[in-house]
């Protein structure tokens, strides 16, 4: 399995967590920062990404920087921190509402034009139009790629995503069999084509273990834990699969990836077992032969040692993490 598919597997969108604006000058929307990820497309016209606390003349710098995104481009904001989309950076006033995790489509839709009148579901003739999705990331394993990107990105339309900005546009408003999850499935294609190509550009800042991936000798070893993480692999095993030394292997890892492949094997593993923990359905014991351990001692004490607390605290932990946040008010 690829690991960029297998990092960003569980990142999908779903029940309706995206909403339709249409826009009329002058406008100014602030989504209230609450989602891990939020997707912003423009289908008409352009707009500006301004997060909170950044600068009022659309230029700033760092975090704060104002960010144009014009039509045949999409942007990616991470939270959690609420930021304004304005055709006006300079005076942009945050009126208007946000989307967030759980929200209904039909409460994110926001129109804008002259007394407020209500636009038809699939009427897309305004200046500017705006799709924006909101994803709840919880998984651990995608957080490992996506806690490492800026909190704005704007990426170019490559070939494999315009033609997917054509027909998602063209699938707003129609009332078909299916439509929703043709639209969450939709939006999930374009947020993973534009995570691969902004991961491709030279002023991304992947984690070195991503860019080790296209190494010929610490690659196959990535791959290999990747693939079978609950294997007893051992350094020979590895350097085996490299086709070098042992010594060669450890030193070209270590060098390439800031860890060794033993201290790397044992933090993916408590990644994965920290979203198996996560399942009531598994004992601790379950979750410590799932990722390679005999007994849950032993899973136990390397876990604490990785993330500071006991897999039985930690599960208490998520279990209460996830009741609050099915108790927290959407909208």
């Amino acid at each position: 399995m690829d690991v960029f598919d297998e990092l960003l597997r569980g990142v999908r969108g779903k029940g309706a967590v995206f909403g339709r604006s249409v826009l009329y000058p002058p406008w100014s929307l602030r989504f209230p920062g609450d989602a891990y990820l939020t997707l912003c497309v423009p289908l008409r016209g352009e707009g500006w990404i301004v997060p909170e606390g950044g600068s009022g003349d659309g230029g700033g710098s760092g975090d704060h920087a104002a960010h144009r995104v014009p039509v045949g481009e999409t942007a990616i904001v991470r939270g959690p921190a609420p930021f304004l989309f304005t055709d006006a950076p300079a005076t942009g006033t945050g009126t208007g509402r946000g989307v967030g995790p759980g929200t209904s489509v039909r409460e994110v839709r926001w129109d804008t034009g002259p007394g407020a009148d209500p636009v038809p579901p699939g009427e897309l003739s305004g200046p500017t139009v705006l799709l924006a999705a909101a994803y709840d990331v919880r998984s651990e394993v995608p957080r490992r790629l996506l806690q490492v990107l800026p909190p704005v990105l704007v990426v170019p339309d490559e070939e494999d995503s315009s033609p997917l900005r054509d027909y998602l546009e063209g699938q707003i408003g129609k009332a078909r069999p299916g439509g929703q999850i043709v639209l969450d499935r939709l939006l999930d294609w374009l947020l993973v084509c534009t995570l691969r190509d902004w991961f491709d550009r030279p002023e991304a800042a992947p984690p070195a273990w991503y860019r080790a991936l296209g190494d010929e000798v610490a690659g196959p070893a990535l791959h290999a834990l990747h693939e079978e993480p609950a294997h007893a692999w051992t350094t020979a095993e590895l350097a085996a699969r490299a086709g070098v030394s042992r010594t060669t292997f450890a030193k070209r890892f270590t060098e390439l990836v800031g860890q060794g492949p033993v201290a790397y094997l044992t933090e993916w593993r408590m990644t994965l077992a920290t979203d198996l923990l996560s399942r009531q359905d598994l004992t601790v014991a379950a979750v410590a032969r799932r990722v390679g351990y005999a007994d849950a001692f032993g899973f136990s004490t390397a876990f604490k040692r990785v993330r500071g607390t006991s897999p039985s605290a930690y599960r208490r932990g998520s279990a209460e993490r996830e009741e609050l946040g099915r108790k927290a008010p959407t909208g």
